[in-house]
């Protein structure tokens, strides 16, 4: 399990008041575009399955204002959002059964190079990481990072999450040893419970819940401390078999989704408003959406917006650097596993997790 997988099921029902199970049963039909329309030119919309990450929040916003302004519509294209698989994104994406999907680079290259999928991150919409590691603001025993040694890890498993504290608590001073406990349905409610002392979240969302809604946070973030590169490489995938078959879908698909994305990132309380009215069943708050999206727009999460709007920088951009930091510093710590949980020493490649400028040429 990834670090931003693990980190993003932190969140509680305050946000999303339903069940995983009754998201699954409802979000497949949601969204405002009738599959009977047709394309701007006339000819008839070509089906297309998106499938989300997780529950529907502002990572996703971007396919929702497409969907809700007619972007895709007038791509030629009728997008069908699905819940999340049980299997996951990834594996949904590379077996054909979804089209396109949310997830990261990290998992679009890890997959790739070390489980055998076939895989490409084809826009990147998160540019700098937004993962935050917390303890509770009561908990006054935790002043820094270093104050981790000897406390007890909120996780959902997985290697890379651990080398990331141990040396966020290493650059602080500490030694980097600490205790896990495997997180039952909400890392807040563990930490409430007394059964840990911290955990990770994501700053633009369960960062922003805990400061709306409580409980407040005391958090530290990854750059200052010392962890290289961009882990949350957050952005849509798709199969290299859709990008080799179907070039001018994956084109068209990926612009109209980088039109939503740019649309939000300018409007981003009319993308709040549109998220919370295309995705009903996930029982959003507007006012809570809309600080999500400030937050996203002010900490310049996907790009910095006036050299967007100056075409200086695009966004959905790959980057290859940032995110190839974060390979080599997972693989510096002997993270990585196979398909079978069995370790590795191979370090993903970001290049065979996303399409490159010159490549997407092609596609986009």
């Amino acid at each position: 399990m990834t670090i931003a997988s693990s980190i993003r099921k932190a969140a509680t029902g305050v946000i999303a008041g339903v069940s995983a199970i009754a998201m699954a049963f409802s979000l497949a039909g949601c969204g405002s575009t009738n599959a009977a329309d047709k394309a701007a030119d006339g000819s008839k919309l070509t089906k297309v399955t998106f499938m989300l990450a997780w529950i529907p929040d502002t990572n996703h916003i971007g396919v929702y204002v497409a969907k809700n302004k007619g972007y895709f519509k007038d791509a030629g294209l009728d997008v069908d959002i699905v819940a999340v698989a049980q299997a996951g994104a990834e594996q949904a994406v590379n077996n054909g059964v979804a089209d396109f999907a949310l997830s990261n680079m990290y998992n679009a290259a890890s997959y790739t190079d070390l489980k055998g999928a076939h895989i490409k991150q084809v826009l990147q919409v998160q540019q700098k990481p937004s993962a935050i590691w917390c303890a509770l603001a009561s908990n006054t025993a935790i002043k820094s990072p270093k104050d981790f040694d000897g406390k007890t890890f909120a996780t959902f498993g997985g290697n890379e999450s651990d080398a990331v504290i141990k040396r966020m608590v290493q650059y602080d001073g500490g030694k980097g040893e600490f205790d896990k406990v495997t997180v039952g349905t909400s890392t807040f409610k563990t930490l409430e419970s007394g059964k840990a002392d911290f955990g990770g979240f994501y700053a633009t969302w369960e960062g922003v819940q805990a400061e709306m809604y409580g409980p407040q946070l005391n958090c530290f973030t990854e750059p200052d401390y010392g962890v290289p590169g961009n882990g949350d490489a957050i952005g849509i995938i798709t199969s290299d078999k859709m990008i080799k078959e179907k070039p001018d879908l994956v084109r068209k698909f990926v612009q109209a989704s980088q039109k939503g994305y740019e649309y939000a990132y300018a409007n981003p309380d009319d993308a709040a408003s549109i998220l919370v009215k295309e995705a009903p069943d996930a029982n959003l708050e507007e006012a809570f959406v809309k600080k999500s999206m400030h937050m996203i727009v002010d900490g310049q999460y996907w790009g910095d917006p006036e050299k967007i709007k100056s075409g200086e920088f695009v966004l959905g951009t790959n980057d290859f650097v940032e995110t190839q930091k974060r390979f080599d510093f997972l693989g510096e710590a002997h993270a990585y596993t196979d398909a079978n949980g069995n370790p590795v020493d191979t370090i993903p490649q970001s290049k065979d997790g996303a399409t490159s400028s010159q490549d997407r040429k092609s596609v986009v």
